[in-house]
């Protein structure tokens, strides 16, 4: 049985070459090499070749076939070649056209006056110390002589984990810790920043989470007049060089005796208006000498060493710096007003 081998290899060669894509050649390649296609029917013609034709026959058919697949893999290349060409031409980015604008964050509110409260006091000689939120009941209440009994309790209403543990509603409990741990390392001189934690009815003024910033001080010779000082200094840093400051009687179980701090009105100078109530000041946080035996439990002699801790509110002091009028304004993830704040480093 004689063929035209040449000719029947031009022409499977030339239905492959022009296969138009991949699932085109896909089903050539099963029409010309499949268990049913072309080449294997060729194969089985031998059957009915005599015994001195079949080895030339065989011979030309695997030629043929291995064209074919040699044909079908160069066609391959090339088809994926095209098609990926034809995608980057689609994907292709002209990078002379101008570029998108990027929108940049900026830093929360709370955030920058913590940073700025704390880079006022750090500049001072101050070291930042935190602590754990979960607290333990001894170091939030009882070291700060502020007992199981004590009234003061009634002051903060809490929100308790168990007998023991608590989320801590002062970061107060930070100076304890400390007093603890640096009580035989006098003088001690850090500021206290964290979340703290009271059952509260959220409203324009209060919230059941805030932040505060206390300050502590212990060492030879510490005096009221250095609490003054110091708190002077910080309100003129925080709110203009021109603010004064007043302490007025207060009463907190851990210092004795207490003041609360007002700061002159940053709006009306001191002179009276609406911010201020008509007062002319503005109350920015508590404070006092170290309770005696709060430095007795920590082991400092009390008739040696003294001290001065004050707390700061920091959305208080956000709100007061910035005009903010609702401290939920705070907690309400509004970008339009988040981004009014900015601090450039």
């Amino acid at each position: 049985m004689s063929r035209n081998w040449d000719l029947l290899k031009k022409e499977f060669n030339d239905r492959i070459a022009s296969a138009p894509s991949l699932q085109a050649l896909e089903q050539l390649r099963i029409e010309l090499l499949g268990k049913k296609g072309s080449v294997n029917a060729l194969m089985q013609e031998m059957k009915n070749l005599l015994p001195e034709e079949r080895k030339d026959f065989g011979m030309a058919v695997n030629n043929l076939k291995k064209s074919v697949e040699t044909a079908i893999a160069g066609k391959l290349t090339e088809l994926k070649e095209n098609e990926l060409n034809e995608k980057l031409a689609k994907e292709k980015i002209d990078i002379t056209l101008p570029a998108s604008d990027f929108t940049y964050g900026t830093l929360h509110p709370l955030t920058i006056v913590q940073q700025e409260i704390e880079d006022i006091f750090v500049a001072m000689g101050y070291a930042v110390v935190e602590g754990p939120e979960v607290e333990f009941d001894v170091y939030n209440f009882e070291k700060a002589n502020i007992p199981a009994d004590h009234p003061a309790r009634d002051m903060q209403d809490t929100f308790y984990v168990d007998v023991e543990r608590l989320l801590r509603t002062q970061t107060t409990a930070i100076q304890m810790r400390v007093l603890e741990a640096q009580g035989n390392k006098l003088p001690i001189k850090v500021i206290c920043p964290g979340k703290v934690y009271r059952r509260d009815d959220d409203d324009a003024t209060h919230s059941h989470q805030f932040t505060q910033i206390e300050g502590l001080v212990v060492g030879e010779g510490i005096t009221q007049a250095d609490l003054k000082g110091t708190l002077e200094l910080f309100a003129r840093s925080m709110f203009g060089p021109q603010r004064e400051i007043r302490l007025r009687q207060s009463y907190f179980p851990f210092t004795e005796p207490s003041q609360e701090i007002d700061v002159s009105c940053h709006v009306c100078g001191g002179k009276g208006c609406s911010t201020c109530k008509g007062t002319g000041w503005i109350e920015i946080l508590g404070s006092g000498m170290v309770h005696p035996h709060v430095l007795d439990m920590a082991g400092i002699e009390s008739t040696k060493y003294s001290g001065f801790a004050f707390g700061i509110g920091v959305e208080r002091t956000a709100m007061l710096k910035y005009g903010i009028d609702d401290i939920r304004n705070l907690y309400l993830n509004n970008l339009k007003f988040l981004r009014n704040y900015k601090r450039f480093d």
